[in-house]
């Protein structure tokens, strides 16, 4: 049987900067590690189905594993991006109350983000909203200028490139059936039939890492989260956009609400909404939601033409919490938690997970005593 110092299992944007962490943290004696992927190629999953968006860190429970990994991971992920030349934008955005009702979730908002460590934030009237974007309808808004928007398949090939220069090695076409946690380390079983012998295993497998703890024999069932699966519908918008910052209503239940966000190119689409699915494959857009897309927007941007919006893209929020939950935290599940030395496992890692990206790096390594 092979062996290795560790194993992450998982190619996305959050195993890659768990990985390049804990492969720049071990002696140099110690760097035989290994990303595993199931797919052909890395970050094709979550990470490929998102707004790219780097979260101010806002919205969170005060003292949550999100709030305080989303304020230090977007700092070191603006930093990182600095350093690597990885394409990114602080372009900011808008919180808008389309109601007066809504303007005392405005002032929540605000304490919120002050009580998570964000400071920048300004209350603006409509007026002033509307200076700064004057297609917007609004009776009130927040202004975040640290948020921002990033290239997420450059970030992750900058932290493969981190990684293999440190001696690991990204192995696609490589699914994981299950492991055996033993004294001697974790035997790890790839659907081929190959078996790995690690010291440490990071199971970062996003939206399956439940169904994939599930099969670790040594770790109680009791550990196991149930996974639950909220899609979010994309529509992107024919022609100009004509906003230059991110547009976010205030939030609803399990999501943000339909916002409008930019990619780099300043291209505008729409999402995610908020479809409870029983699937991680269910990937077509639903046609059915676009009127209310448009019902939505036209809440904020009333100037928002008929058939101006096209069916772009889905993706799956990875909860370990259903429809009528409250939101899970983050859960970074460590040997305190399940007494299996060397064994971290990742769930519900949602948005914000991409702007956490690097601060979850740094947790896990705090997590197995580096």
């Amino acid at each position: 049987m092979d062996k290795v110092d560790g194993l992450v299992i998982g190619a996305g944007v959050v195993g890659l900067a768990v990985a390049r962490a804990l492969i720049q943290a071990a002696p140099e004696s110690s760097r035989e590690w290994m990303v595993l992927e199931a797919a052909d190629a890395i970050g094709t999953g979550t990470s490929s189905r998102n707004s790219e968006v780097i979260h101010a860190g806002i919205y969170y429970p005060q003292g949550s594993l999100k709030a305080q990994l989303c304020v230090q991971g977007r700092d070191m992920l603006y930093a990182y991006s600095l350093e690597r030349c990885i394409a990114h934008q602080r372009c900011g955005k808008l919180i808008v109350a389309t109601h007066p009702d809504q303007v005392p979730t405005l002032h929540a908002i605000m304490a919120k983000a002050q009580a998570n460590g964000v400071t920048d934030l300004r209350l603006l009237n409509a007026a002033e909203a509307q200076t700064m974007e004057p297609a917007l309808a609004c009776v009130a808004a927040v202004h975040s200028p640290s948020t921002g928007i990033v290239d997420s398949h450059g970030l992750m090939l900058s932290l493969q490139g981190d990684f293999e220069n440190a001696g690991g090695l990204v192995a696609l076409n490589s699914p994981v059936a299950g492991a055996v946690c033993t004294p001697e380390g974790i035997v790890v079983r790839m659907v081929d039939g190959t078996e790995l012998m690690a010291q440490t295993v990071v199971n970062a497998a996003g939206l399956t890492a439940p169904w994939l703890a599930a099969k670790f024999e040594g770790l109680a069932p009791g550990h196991v989260p149930q996974a639950f699966f909220a899609k979010g519908n994309y529509f992107t918008l024919s022609g100009k956009s004509p906003f230059s910052r991110l547009i976010y209503p205030v939030p609803q239940a399990a999501g943000l609400g339909v916002h409008l966000t930019l990619d780099l190119g300043g291209q505008a689409k729409f999402g995610p909404d908020v479809q409870w699915v029983d699937s991680p494959d269910d990937l077509v857009v639903s046609a059915e939601h676009e009127q209310a897309f448009y019902q939505e927007v036209r809440k904020y941007w009333p100037a928002l033409a008929d058939g101006a919006l096209q069916a772009g893209y889905a993706g799956i929020r990875p909860k370990i919490s259903g429809p009528h939950d409250a939101a899970a935290d983050f859960c970074i599940q460590g040997p305190q938690v399940h007494g299996i030395p060397g064994l971290v496992n990742l769930f519900g890692i949602e948005s914000p997970g991409l702007t956490s990206s690097l601060a979850i790096g740094t947790a896990v390594v705090h997590t197995l005593g580096g």
